[in-house]
């Protein structure tokens, strides 16, 4: 309920760690990437019937026994589970917390379920010594005007075998007493423990620590007020507000009403509820859960009876521990909240896959390579498959235009810088989209492991590139192209002999007859640039499927390397945020909320009655 230092080292295991505790002993270690890995393992192994195989040392949990149920056992195994899968993603301030419950839980479920400890709490003055020797039906506690009266806390045992608990609290034996023998009248207390503590307002600091310590380990507390008090702002501010999540085992007892007339005492009660329920402090009114507020008068008597009544039928439950722990469990929860959970839907869906994988194609150049591969294929066409004469006017175009033909001239030298940043703009995309709706710690998380991976990205995607090589620099021809090279050959020499036949013709080596000659060499003038263009358009296809391919083989290369690198860690990092959302579910959880409160007689006085449905007139 406090957070407090004194007590954490008991109630541990032989090696000085909690059961549960254990589990943020280590919060500055490394990260265990092998824990999802090896459940999974293990669940395919009972799967296939290996079920003799020891589970791993790391996983094997102790069970939650001993006086918990069912539900808290889950909400208790959730959390251990929780602060271990958290330790290297959540700040471990955020983690104490947790840490303590689990700590208290192990050491209360080795301890007597059989007994309730309640303390009784209150501000120098407000009676609540005397109230615990009303309780006990003996002086036991002392009583008088010196501030502050009790400086240590003094247990009242109903029962035997309350030692444990006692030790627990640090309470000596000599501040262990017994109430009178009274038989039959003290049946329905039979496992109480009531401590009644230091006064929560002392002028003496060790008195106020006291208190903290003790109301971390109780199972519920009694808030001692009295008409004058009732309102401080330490009460209510310190202890009230920041526990109003455990109303179900809180007691409000407005003492001291015998100074009060009937219409003083009901307006005060009244208040006191007023402030109560503006603290947050759930209220149990007709049969619903919460704290119970009644008035009483430890010095006349008046409502004592019925405060031993119901102080029995909550002992006699047997369940204040388990509520006291779910209490615990919930303020733990609520803390870790913004830790876990986050406006959204956190993970990356396949647009944001594909157009990582179109970002990385884009700066490893997949499309400009295919492009590039489908002109190499076309060229090589127009080439092999083209006149002499428009072969050389070609180059002789390019000579012109670019002033040399010296391959070595590629593109410029920051385009690598260029391909760089486009990798490294890829990647913060991704990361941040992947990290869009996830809390603080698991958005960090993403990001980091998105920069790991971007860390060597470039160069890998150029070894890549690499191996695979320039799909432009040497193109498979197909089985035609001899053809269409013989054909060009052909139309070519056809030209040379026509042109040679009229220079005979001229010289008078050959008959003259100019028909023949001239239609030789337009046929082969006309045929090569047919043959030509018949290539081309046959090269299109082909050209455009091979260029195609190997844009898909670089584009699929470099979306196997962004993957591995990449999108592998962040999908391992979003896995671990959905194990440990479903395990914070689980510790969120719902309880039953009910408190036996009943077997009251119906013969209870009108005080009584003020306590669950207002207050009534005496």
């Amino acid at each position: 309920m406090v957070d407090v230092d004194g007590e954490r080292g008991r109630g541990r295991d032989g090696d000085g760690r909690g059961r549960y505790g254990g589990a943020v002993a280590g919060a500055a270690g490394s990260w265990d990437d092998g824990l999802i890995a090896r459940r999974a393992s293990e669940r395919a192994a009972v799967a296939t019937g290996d079920e003799g195989r020891p589970a791993p040392e790391e996983d094997m949990l102790p069970a939650l026994g001993g006086n918990f149920g069912g539900p808290l056992r889950s909400r208790l195994d959730a959390l251990h589970e929780l602060v271990g899968l958290s330790r290297t993603r959540v700040e471990s301030e955020a983690l104490a917390e947790a840490g303590r419950v689990l700590d208290e839980a192990a050491a209360r479920q080795r301890l007597s379920s059989r007994h309730t400890v309640i303390a009784l709490a209150g501000a120098t003055g407000s009676g609540k010594s005397t109230l615990f020797n009303a309780l006990a039906g003996v002086p036991v506690s002392e009583t008088g005007l010196r501030r502050p009266t009790t400086s240590a806390p003094i247990a009242l045992c109903w029962s035997e075998g309350a030692a444990g608990l006692l030790d627990r609290l640090s309470v000596p034996s000599r501040l262990r007493r017994r109430p009178l023998a009274g038989g039959a009248a003290d049946a329905e207390l039979q496992g109480l423990v009531l401590v009644d503590l230091p006064d929560h307002d002392s002028a003496v600091t060790a008195h106020r620590d006291q208190v903290d310590r003790v109301l971390g380990l109780v199972d519920a507390v009694i808030w001692v007020v009295d008409p004058e008090k009732y309102a401080d702002a330490a009460l209510h501010e310190r202890y009230l507000r920041p526990l109003a999540g455990h109303a179900e085992v809180t007691f409000v007892v407005l003492n001291q009403i015998d100074r009060l007339g009937t219409e003083a005492a009901d307006l005060v009660l009244d208040d006191l509820r007023r402030l109560l329920d503006e603290d947050g402090v759930a209220l149990g009114e007709h049969g619903e859960p919460g704290a119970t507020v009644l008035a009483v008068s430890a010095l006349s008597g008046e409502g004592i009876p019925e405060l031993r009544e119901l102080i029995g039928c909550f002992v006699q439950d047997r369940t204040a521990p388990e509520r006291r722990l779910a209490a615990d469990i919930d303020a733990a929860a609520l803390r870790l909240r913004p830790a876990y959970l986050a406006d959204g839907r956190a993970g990356l869906d396949e647009r944001a896959r594909g157009d990582f994988t179109d970002r990385l194609a884009v700066a490893v150049g997949a499309q400009a390579a295919g492009e590039a591969a489908e002109r190499v294929w076309r060229r090589g066409a127009i080439r092999a498959c083209g006149t002499p004469w428009l072969r050389l006017y070609r180059w002789y175009e390019r000579l012109r235009a670019h002033g040399s033909t010296d391959p070595r001239l590629d593109s410029p030298a920051e385009d690598e810088l260029t391909a760089r940043q486009r990798v490294e703009q890829a990647v913060r995309i991704v990361a941040d989209e992947a990290s869009r709706g996830l809390p603080t710690p698991w958005a960090q998380a993403v990001r980091e492991a998105a920069a790991r991976g971007a860390e060597g990205l470039p160069e890998a995607l150029d070894e890549l590139m690499a191996g695979l090589g320039d799909p432009a620099a040497r193109p498979p021809r197909p089985a035609w192209w001899p053809a269409a090279v013989l054909a060009q050959a052909v139309m070519t020499l056809l030209q040379i002999f026509g042109a040679l036949w009229l220079v005979g013709q001229i010289v008078g080596v050959v008959e003259p007859g100019l028909l023949p000659p001239v239609l030789v060499m337009l046929g082969g003038i006309v045929g090569g640039p047919l043959v030509e263009w018949a290539c081309e358009g046959a090269v299109k296809g082909p050209a455009r499927r091979y260029g195609q391919e190997a844009e898909r083989r670089l584009r699929e290369a470099a979306a196997a390397c962004g993957r591995a690198r990449v999108l592998d860690p962040v999908a391992a990092e979003l896995m671990r945020y959905r194990e440990v959302r479903e395990q914070y579910a689980t510790v969120v959880g719902t309880r039953p909320s009910a408190r036996v409160v009943g077997g009251i007689r119906s013969g209870a006085s009108s005080r009584l009655g003020a306590t669950r449905a207002g207050v009534r007139g005496r």
